[in-house]
């Protein structure tokens, strides 16, 4: 095929071009669910799962600039001890949520890579395939349920040694 050239004179192949513009540009119906009886992480399945990733983050992302907003708002004197203290409650609450949403959002980050890479879909202690199930349910799912609860059950163990 033919070269493409770049502003950084840097050369693509137009075919790889084509196959990354491609990528961003699956087809996916609105009411498309991954299915036992297809191919395992097929092009819709992962296109599936990357789009609610990223739907996903985006809500966290929306949700952390609203709690940034509203903490700079209320951080205003308040004379009366008992609602300054309710208010420093809350916004503890808060700032602990968000702090979880945080690293949530690093574990769909981590779980973006695993579709770029291929490895999205299969437990990292066995390799097998994590059921579509639990991937709809949490698509940052790193091991299969069975894998799962080895892994909670070794940890509780160690846990009370």
């Amino acid at each position: 095929m033919g070269e493409v050239m770049h502003e950084d004179l840097k050369t693509y192949d137009a075919a790889e071009i084509g196959e990354q513009v491609m990528k961003t540009e699956i087809f996916l119906p609105e009411d498309y669910r991954p299915a036992e009886d297809e191919p395992f992480m097929n092009e819709l399945q992962v296109e599936y799962f990357r789009r609610k990733l990223l739907a996903w983050k985006d809500d966290i992302m929306k949700g952390s600039a609203e709690t940034l907003a509203e903490l700079a708002q209320s951080s205003r004197a308040i004379p009366d001890i008992a609602d300054r203290a309710s208010e420093e409650t809350d916004r503890a609450l808060e700032l602990r949520t968000r702090d979880r949403q945080r690293k949530l959002v690093a574990k769909i980050d981590a779980a973006l890579r695993r579709i770029e890479s291929g490895d999205f879909g299969y437990c990292e202690m066995t390799g097998e395939r994590i059921s579509l199930k639990r991937l709809d349910a949490r698509p940052i799912a790193t091991m299969t349920l069975q894998a799962q609860e080895a892994h909670e059950r070794k940890e509780r163990v160690h846990r009370d040694d």
